[in-house]
């Protein structure tokens, strides 16, 4: 199994197809993993595009399991959080000696393409949004309470994890010490506005992935982020897959 070893984390990823390389950040909030990117496990074909299938005729897909996703592990400290993912990522393609890269994220992975653009800007060419998440009017304790079922889960099995470091890496994720506690967590505002990345945005409408999220990114990213309102499978899969690749294409180098 492919594994890039950091000191504190080791990290699964795979690869398909060959061209530019796609650094893909699969759905799933913290328990985002490669899987997330096929089927649901009743089978029923999930909202987004399967991407290291869709994508591997024409370029280069990495996919990854996060820290403490599936089959990725790693530390959990107190001063944790979005640059830790971040740090991560880039280990994976410093690993695989890949310099420059797009990014698509799905629901999380939205978040995290607008931080390692915000960390490595020299290095990715473009960032896919979709679904991205952000915190509900109706439902804001939904990402902090994944949180807690996630490291609940880990804690069964490790003796590592500290409740202490949890609650701080939880803050630093989704509360008072993000970036942006009321829309995307991982950036501030005023980085979505000046965002010198390319950029795709493809809504969100439901709990996880907030309409208003997406409203508000539609009016901070800077003129020329391209738009689809309407992309989930299976209705609009072809506008999906074909709207994407064509923005992919466009912005490589």
């Amino acid at each position: 199994m492919p594994y890039c070893k950091r000191d504190d984390a080791e990290l699964y990823y795979e690869e398909y197809g060959s061209g530019f390389p796609v650094l893909l950040f699969s759905p799933g909030s913290v328990w985002a993993s490669i899987e997330k990117w096929g089927p649901r496990p009743d089978g029923e074909e999930r909202a987004v595009l399967n991407w290291t299938e869709v994508l591997a005729d024409q370029f280069h897909v990495i996919a990854m399991d996060q820290r403490n996703a599936r089959n990725s592990s790693g530390a959990i400290e107190a001063d944790h959080g979005w640059d830790t993912y971040a740090h991560d990522q880039l280990a994976i393609m410093d690993h695989l000696g890949l310099e420059k890269f797009h990014t698509i994220g799905a629901c999380i992975g939205a978040s995290y393409c607008l931080n390692i653009a915000r960390l490595a800007p020299e290095r990715v060419c473009s960032v896919v949004l979709q679904n991205p998440i952000g915190r509900h009017p109706e439902f804001p304790t939904y990402f902090p309470d994944n949180v807690d079922d996630w490291s609940a889960e880990l804690m069964e099995t490790r003796d590592d994890i500290k409740p202490e470091a949890v609650a701080s890496f939880k803050a630093n994720m989704f509360g008072e010490n993000c970036a942006s506690p009321d829309l995307v967590f991982s950036v501030s505002k005023d980085f979505i506005r000046t965002l010198k990345t390319p950029a795709m945005l493809l809504h969100g409408k439901d709990k996880p992935h907030p309409a208003v999220t997406s409203a508000e990114l539609e009016e901070l990213l800077p003129d020329g982020t391209e738009f689809l309102k309407d992309w989930e499978q299976p209705d609009h899969a072809d506008a999906q897959r074909d709207t994407v690749i064509g923005f992919l294409k466009t912005n490589t180098p």
